[in-house]
């Protein structure tokens, strides 16, 4: 099963890093993920990523430079990619996140409450689904029904 899926890879490398470094790096990158079938959606090295502090020392370094791109592919691509950074010389830190699972458990809780909806407006002789000029009318720009919001702010 190869679906492709969305990662991020954030790599980070040494901070003396030159810019010929870096485009290296990402052309290494792009040969793999070329060469498995996947495609780079996007690639940002500029800012707000490029030169940044650490959180913390790794190897005697306090900066980084930071790389992130966005690519669509296969599980054995990104295990393909992540081999390869583990060895590559230069680079302090790489990390590849999925990203696609936070939008798959968005679109199930989306369904179930839906079907949890439906549900009950049947139970009550309702239509399954909303009709028009049913339910709260207006978007949500007032904090009338806001429980956090108290005023005390607005006195003067």
């Amino acid at each position: 099963m190869s679906s492709k899926r969305t990662y991020e890879l954030i790599y980070v490398l040494k901070p003396d890093a030159a810019e010929n470094e870096v485009a290296d790096m990402h052309k290494q990158v792009a040969e793999i993920v070329e060469r498995m079938g996947g495609t780079i959606e996007k690639t940002e090295n500029a800012m707000p990523w490029g030169r940044r502090k650490l959180a913390y020392e790794i190897g005697h370094h306090k900066e980084g430079f930071y790389v992130l791109e966005v690519i669509s592919g296969s599980g054995e691509l990104m295990k393909e990619i992540d081999r390869r950074l583990k060895v590559t010389e230069g680079l302090l830190r790489h990390l590849v996140v999925r990203v696609d699972e936070s939008t798959i458990k968005a679109e199930r809780a989306r369904t179930k409450r839906t079907e949890e909806s439906r549900r009950r407006r049947i139970a009550r002789g309702l239509p399954p689904d909303r009709q028009p000029g049913e339910g709260p009318q207006g978007g949500d720009d007032d904090d009338s029904g806001d429980m956090m919001f108290d005023g005390a702010d607005l006195e003067a």
